[in-house]
């Protein structure tokens, strides 16, 4: 018996859905370049200014910003455990599998969607304007920060949960705090150490631009020395803060590696 292939037709043969799809693609890139109104004019000349200055840090400007790379990893830090220690008993409630009232669980999550909505720049500039120009507006707005974006992947733990422990817990007659102590909890700690890990590493990046809008840390020497054209001093501070994000990245990744 003789086994013939199917024939593809004209738009299969020549891939037209595909090319299609490229060519809408394009148009609409092409289109929205074009009403945004980005410039084709770039200053080579500026340029390579800059990176011939930057070229040659000055380092005796070093030890200018040792202290504010210090507060900078200390607002990431607080900033992560305050959100963090705020986001356990959010994600508890909007777990399907902890809380059954459906009116609750549903505001909780509708709540955890707006603060997750709002730009932690946004965060930044309305705690400068509440507490005032320091560390502790940065620590505000990484605390609302981290508490949206960690409730979350909390929550979604939660629910990947082996029920067995809580439906054997729930028959021995425990009530609703002791099945989460005793039944979720150790089931998800790991995971939730790992999301902490994770946020702070997040959170030591952003806090180094949130000195832009006044909110404390080693941002607000980068802004200061661009603003004066000292690029021989941004250099290092650009340098400080990329040896920061490593050491801590670094650090963060063997340590979520060990509770995998």
């Amino acid at each position: 018996m003789n086994a013939t292939l199917p024939e593809r037709d004209f738009a299969q043969k020549w891939h037209l859905k595909a090319l299609f799809a490229i060519i809408l693609v394009a148009i609409i890139i092409a289109g929205s370049v074009q009403k945004v109104g980005i410039e084709t004019e770039f200053s080579w000349d500026q340029f390579f200014q800059i990176w011939k200055e930057m070229a040659h840090p000055d380092w005796s400007y070093f030890p200018v910003i040792v202290q504010p790379i210090l507060e900078t990893v200390q607002m990431a830090l607080v900033g992560t455990l305050f959100g963090t220690l705020l986001a356990i008993p959010f994600s508890l409630m909007a777990s399907t599998n902890i809380m059954k009232n459906k009116f609750v669980l549903s505001v909780v999550r509708f709540f955890l969607n707006i603060v997750r909505a709002v730009p932690d720049m946004l965060l930044a500039a309305v705690f400068v304007a509440i507490v005032g120009i320091g560390p502790m507006a940065g620590v505000g707005a990484l605390t609302v920060f981290s508490f949206g974006m960690i409730s979350k992947l909390f929550y979604e733990a939660v629910e990947t949960i082996d029920e067995g422990p809580v439906e054997a817990l729930t028959a021995a007659g425990a009530n609703s705090v002791q099945t989460i102590i005793f039944a979720v909890i150790p089931q998800v700690t790991n995971q939730f150490l790992s999301y902490f890990l994770y946020t702070l590493e997040i959170n030591v990046r952003a806090s180094t631009v949130l000195g832009y809008l006044g909110a404390g840390g080693v941002g607000l020497y980068l802004d200061q020395t661009l603003s004066m054209f000292l690029y021989n001093r941004t250099a290092i501070v650009i340098l400080g803060i990329l040896a920061v994000v490593v050491i801590v990245d670094g650090i963060s990744n063997h340590l979520r590696e060990a509770l995998a």
